[in-house]
This record gives C-alpha cells, sequence and structure tokens, in this order.
C-alpha cells in the first residue's frame, strides 16, 4: 500500500522551560528524514511576528493561541505536520483548536515547576516569584494540563531524544507516518540511527 503524505498539528504544551522548543529540534529531523513536509511555529518566534503588541491577558493569550491553530489548520490541510511548540495554558483553547484542526496530536510536555526554575537561563521564574512579572504561567496564572493528550513526554526522565522518537511512534500508530519496513522489532533503534545520520 503507497503512503500518501498526510498533514497533522503536533501540539506542544507545557510550562515554560518544560522542554517543548528543544524536543522539536530533534522531532524536525526524524521527520523530514521521513519525507514530511514540516513547519514549526515556535511560541516566541509568533509573538515576534503573528502576534507583535499582545500582551499575556487571557484575552490575549487566547487571541495568540487561536492565530497559530489557524495557521497549523492550514498547513495541515495541505499535507504538512505542523508543530506548534507554545505554551497554551489554557484547556478550552486548545480543544478549539483540537475541534478546528481535527488532525491534531496534543503532546503534553510534562515537568514539575522545581525543575522549570532549576532550568531557567533567562531569569524569567525569578522575576516571576519575585513579583517583577505579572500573569506568568505556574507562578501568578494558571497552567491547566490537558486531561487526555496524545502522548505524555516527561523530560525530567527521558532525553529529548526519546520524546522525538516517542512523537513519532505515536504518528506511526496514527497513519500521520508509513512505519518502516524494518523496524517492527526495533523502531527505535532504525530512528536513532536516523537521527545521528541527520546530526552528522
Amino acid at each position: 500500500m503507497t503512503h500518501s503524505p498526510r498533514g497533522c498539528t503536533i501540539w506542544f504544551t507545557g510550562l515554560s522551560g518544560a522542554g517543548k522548543s528543544t524536543i522539536t529540534e530533534h522531532l524536525v529531523p526524524l521527520l523530514k528524514t521521513r519525507g514530511s513536509k514540516v513547519e514549526v511555529l515556535d511560541g516566541d518566534v509568533v509573538r515576534t511576528n503573528l502576534s507583535k503588541g499582545l500582551g499575556f491577558s487571557k484575552e490575549d493569550r487566547d487571541i495568540n493561541i487561536r492565530r497559530i491553530g489557524f495557521v497549523c489548520h492550514l498547513l495541515s490541510r495541505n499535507g504538512v505536520i505542523a508543530i506548534a511548540a507554545a505554551i497554551s495554558p489554557y484547556k478550552n483553547i486548545r480543544d478549539e483548536n483540537r475541534a478546528l484542526i481535527k488532525d491534531f496530536v496534543e503532546v503534553y510536555v510534562k515537568v514539575s515547576l522545581e525543575t522549570c526554575i532549576q532550568r531557567d537561563v533567562k531569569g524569567l521564574y525569578k522575576k516571576a516569584l519575585a513579583g517583577e512579572i505579572k500573569e506568568f504561567t505556574g507562578v501568578s496564572d494558571p497552567y491547566e494540563p490537558p486531561t487526555n493528550p496524545e502522548v505524555i513526554c516527561e523530560t525530567e526522565k527521558e532525553s529529548p531524544l526519546e520524546s522525538a522518537q516517542k512523537i513519532v511512534r505515536k504518528l506511526e500508530e496514527m497513519g500521520y507516518l508509513a512505519p518502516l519496513a524494518q523496524s517492527s522489532s526495533d523502531g527505535v533503534h532504525v530512528t536513532h540511527q536516523q537521527a545521528v545520520a541527520v546530526a552528522a
């Protein structure tokens, strides 16, 4: 059976510092070696270009996430795997995008707040805890974890590459990627070889 390219949206959600962007860096080459067309909508980049001028109130956050969702919808229906890597803290807007996009793979990057604070190279959590940054997710603004994500990546227990491989396996399972012919018994090993080849 031939496999025609099928688009979808991989929607990362998780606290700042959870590992969304780092996993994405490992995931993109894995997808490209499989012949997929991939576009990444990173939260910081989107705010600089697509959502410039928006603040961090719930209303502005919702507008930002809806905009990302609309772009992902357009990409996905045209055979692209769109990766949204934004905090997207509110469940109702994520579910709204799921309903719009249909081909929606939610990836919860699960990590403790304490670990995010330890990883905080920009010092944002420190400022938020000191009250210098208002409406900061996980500190002064809520984060609503997904209740039934397609994938959970626990970045305190697995490497970014292991998380990326987990997502690839789920995409195969859901029919968005054709399984590798030789991967029936050691799919993770084959995928790892591909990642090393791309990195080289």
